[in-house]
């Protein structure tokens, strides 16, 4: 009997051990959910989406509604604005953007979304306007533009500071650019103004995030000649700015990310990585059985300077944004693989510890009227 006991005893101290939990994320570890699926049976890539009247929005983006791209189909893009009133209402179309439009930086700022920039197929844009939800229908309002048309870039918002980085001019991949820009919405006549380059190689579909003080940029892909011809180079490295400290060099990511859910899922110090594509399928063929883009989660923890691998997300995406909303993030629709969206709609919460896990939404600020 003292054998039997001692032996349950030992199983009981070894057994978080052997299961390989630690507690660190017994109530903090990302818990995921579906919402339901947008309307577009495919799926787009690179939508704008975010929050107005509480209601969560998705709008615009590209996708593949025939022959896949290796078939010799043409990307397509969208204009539609669909809004979710609760996590289980139903889709509804809500209006239309001022053009088809995608890949550009979307942020929930107040009770509207800004929307950044982005292509149509012809050009990339400099347009920045807002959309409001007015008696169930979206309203458009203009403010400044960019300087420069740009599209496939990153964005966060600081306080009451937005910063856009990196990104392409023009579409194709020829060329990135590692320029970044501001915009400070406590000014009633607000106007972008450019601050130092981020320090590392020019770039398209960085990932990026709003941690304290600091916006941080991370990964994405360098447009860079070989052969002749311009392929992407898929990038660990990842960089934070702070007013009056500039930039600072962070610690490396585990692997490369590249289009990952973006702006980061924040929660206090800590922000996630959770998508993207790597690079170690390119070329995969054939390109129909491709496998899908890997769900590794990598956290960033701005205190220790540190990252990790926190598991691996049930349905990774690239070129997705992420919503502050009813309590956690969304990420909807995106692709799944090259070529391939997916319309399903997901929802991350990083449980019951609140004061590890303080989320960390786009802004609280007012973007000033025109």
């Amino acid at each position: 009997m003292k054998t039997v006991t001692y032996c349950l005893l030992v199983c009981l101290l070894l057994a978080p051990l052997i299961c390989g939990c630690s507690g660190k994320h017994d109530s903090g570890y990302p818990q995921w959910s579906l919402l339901p699926s947008i309307p577009d049976v495919h799926g787009v890539a690179g939508s704008f989406a975010g929050v107005s009247g509480g209601q969560l929005f998705v709008a615009g983006g590209a996708n593949f509604p025939g022959k896949m791209p290796w078939e010799g189909g043409t990307k397509v893009w969208h204009d539609e604005v669909y809004a979710l009133a609760s996590p289980d209402a139903a889709w509804r179309s809500a209006g239309r953007l001022p053009r088809p439009l995608a890949y550009g930086v979307a942020l929930s700022i107040g009770d509207g979304v800004l929307c950044i920039g982005g292509g149509d197929g012809v050009a990339h844009r400099a347009e920045v306007f807002v959309l409001r939800l007015r008696n169930g229908e979206f309203m458009t309002e203009f403010l400044d533009p960019l300087p420069i048309p740009l599209a496939q870039s990153c964005g966060a918002a600081v306080g009451d500071t937005v910063y856009v980085a990196c990104g392409a001019t023009e579409p194709g991949e020829h060329a990135a650019v590692n320029r970044v820009f501001t915009l400070c919405l406590g000014s009633k006549d607000a106007r972008w103004r450019e601050i130092e380059p981020l320090p590392g190689k020019p770039r398209i579909l960085p990932v990026a995030a709003s941690v304290g003080e600091a916006f941080c940029v991370a990964g994405g892909a360098a447009l860079e000649q070989s052969d002749g011809h311009v392929v992407r180079t898929y990038l660990r490295d990842a960089w934070s700015y702070s007013p009056g400290h500039g930039w600072r060099r962070l610690a490396d990511m585990p692997k490369p990310s590249v289009g990952s859910p973006s702006p980061a899922p924040v929660a206090g110090s800590l922000f996630l990585v959770a998508g993207g594509d790597d690079g170690s399928l390119v070329g995969y063929r054939p390109p129909e059985n491709h496998p899908g883009f890997p769900g590794t989660i990598m956290e960033y923890d701005a205190k220790r300077d540190l990252w990790s691998i926190q598991g691996t997300a049930p349905a990774p995406r690239a070129t997705a944004p992420v919503v502050p909303w009813d309590g956690g993030f969304v990420i909807p629709s995106g692709e799944v693989r090259p070529g391939v969206r997916s319309p399903e709609v997901w929802a991350l919460h990083f449980g019951r510890d609140k004061e590890r896990h303080s989320m960390n939404p786009h802004s609280g600020a007012a973007i000033p009227s025109r």
